[in-house]
């Protein structure tokens, strides 16, 4: 005789069955995520790329500009091809190199006014460097040289001045200061500049060509000499 299992107490006989949800596994969450949101992600996708593919070719667009520029920087063998290519890039770094050539050519030429406005143009480009601080003395030289002795005095005394310059570049730019003063007859200021210059590189050219000239100079008293900044 069999017997019936025995049912649990707290269970009504008639109690309706009821099915416990199963929780579901990764693979399903994943399947319905996918099936919802896939066109955002092929979007999302697509458009990321399309921005990586466009970085990346704005970047090699302007590699392979910048070498056609040096390429035709290269190529610029003459006067009227370094005009050309300063005409074409006058706020290029190459093109301030070329009108910095342009105004070496004219003032070798004696054409100091002109080269004077080209020196400047090319500082204005390179602003600072070797480069720039070669551009600006020389400006201020030409304009020396063209009949704008106060200007160009004026932008000589800055660049022997400024302590953020090359020594080199001081000890020119007081070498030119000590000539023109010596031939104005200014002689303690000469004797200043001079003393500058031996004092800034006293191993260089200017140094020597500064001291030919000073020992033909007399001694300046201590109390004309002022003080100028010799650092760097």
């Amino acid at each position: 005789m069999s017997t019936s299992a025995p049912q649990d107490p707290q269970t009504p006989a008639n109690a309706p069955v009821i099915d416990v949800p199963v929780a579901p596994n990764f693979e399903e969450t994943l399947r319905k995520f996918w099936k919802k949101n896939s066109k955002a992600i092929y979007f999302a996708c697509a458009t990321a790329f399309v921005v990586i593919i466009a970085k990346g070719g704005l970047e090699y667009f302007r590699a392979q500009k910048e070498k056609d520029i040096a390429a035709a920087y290269a190529a610029a063998s003459t006067s009227e091809r370094l005009k050309s290519f300063a005409s074409q890039y006058p706020d290029h770094l190459l093109g301030a190199a070329a009108t910095l050539q342009l105004a070496d050519e004219v003032y070798s030429a004696g054409k100091y006014a002109d080269a004077a406005a080209s020196y400047q143009k090319a500082s204005s480009v390179f602003k600072t460097g070797p480069f720039g601080a070669r551009a600006l003395l020389g400006a201020a030289i030409s304009k020396v040289l063209s009949g704008q002795s106060a200007d160009g005095e004026a932008k000589l005394k800055q660049l022997s001045d400024d302590a953020t310059q090359l020594k080199v570049i001081r000890a020119e730019a007081s070498y030119h200061l000590a000539t023109i003063a010596m031939e104005a007859g200014r002689t303690d200021e000469a004797v200043k500049y001079f003393d500058l210059v031996s004092t800034l590189d006293p191993m260089g050219t200017w140094s020597r060509r500064a001291m030919m000239h000073r020992a033909s100079l007399p001694v300046a008293p201590a109390s004309t000499l002022l003080p100028i900044s010799t650092t760097k």
